[in-house]
């Protein structure tokens, strides 16, 4: 995580964000707690699940960072309207390209492909995440880079519909 860059407003950068991990807790309490509690998050999983995070680099920079996990893991899932995640899902939290010219690379699609080749081979059925309709920035990713790459939606919201991919 220390080489993911950070900018100027909250969250600040992927590594201080906590949106999934911990939606009661206070927004603002620091980077090196929230660092601290994000970590602690990723040790976790990591010895329940196994590796939850990808990094994509470019000529040596850091470019992307996705982060995926079983629902268990992500109590913020309660908060959106599309309904729950399937319980043998695995839901993608973030899949973001940091750099907009990088996007036109085709980045998201090679890390969002070896999130879904590394779930493969730990014989996961389901991959889900929530998308944005309105604004293809947002770090979870817009609804038609999903469908581009396979998904469809599963359960639809105005907003944030749930896209599922069957493997």
């Amino acid at each position: 995580l220390k080489n993911i860059p950070v900018w100027e407003s909250y969250p600040y950068s992927c590594k201080y964000c906590l949106y999934w991990e911990h939606p009661n807790e206070p927004v603002k309490e620091g980077k090196e707690k929230t660092l601290q509690k994000k970590l602690k998050w990723l040790r976790r999983v990591k010895k329940e699940f196994g590796y939850c995070g990808k990094l994509i680099y470019i000529d040596r920079k850091l470019a992307g960072y996705a982060q995926f996990a079983p629902p268990k893991f992500l109590p913020n899932l309660i908060n959106y309207n599309a309904g729950l995640p399937d319980n043998n899902a695995v839901l993608i939290s973030c899949l973001f390209i940091f750099d907009k010219n990088f996007r036109a690379l085709k980045l998201g699609k090679r890390l969002l492909n070896s999130i879904i080749n590394d779930l493969k081979s730990r014989n996961v059925k389901i991959v889900e995440t929530f998308a944005r309709k309105d604004k293809a920035s947002n770090p979870s990713g817009p609804v038609e880079f999903y469908i581009k790459n396979g998904f469809r939606v599963y359960k639809d919201d105005p907003q944030f519909p749930l896209m599922r991919l069957d493997l």
